[in-house]
């Protein structure tokens, strides 16, 4: 015997966007929970992070201007976010391959490889911006 389905309910719209509301809330939450989550056990990130503070402190008092801003937040949310993908990737691939792989091994290579090129990149930034300012503190 086949059930019958139960007729949809009515939602109306304003609830509809309060639903929509409340689970792109929910996202951000997880997002933030993955990001606190890999902060306390990746001591890599531990290191971006007391980077990302250092560079946020240089970049207060050496009153960056905007453009040196934006320069300086891309490159630090570039490093941030290889690293986050790094440690998915390395969480994901120690799941599926508990033991040794050599794929796994590479898996894990080329996500690090990525972390180094974004991390190189953000140094090459960093002293684009920074160094002329610091070159000028510098007694002649």
């Amino acid at each position: 015997m086949l059930e019958e389905e139960e007729p949809e309910t009515y939602v109306p719209p304003a609830a509809q966007q309060r639903s929509l509301l409340r689970r792109r809330a929910a996202s951000f939450g997880h997002a933030l929970r993955g990001v606190w989550v890999a902060l306390r056990s990746e001591l890599h990130l531990q290191f971006h992070a007391a980077a990302t503070v250092l560079v946020l402190g240089l970049g207060a008092y050496f009153q960056l201007s905007p453009t040196e801003w934006a320069l300086v937040g891309l490159s630090v949310a570039s490093v941030w976010a290889a690293e986050l993908f790094n440690t998915a990737i390395e969480t994901l691939t120690n799941l599926v391959s508990p033991g040794y792989h050599p794929l796994a091994g590479k898996a894990k290579d080329v996500a690090a490889g990525a972390v180094l090129l974004a991390a190189l990149g953000a140094v090459v930034v960093g002293g684009l911006v920074f160094g002329p300012k610091v070159w000028a503190l510098l007694p002649r």
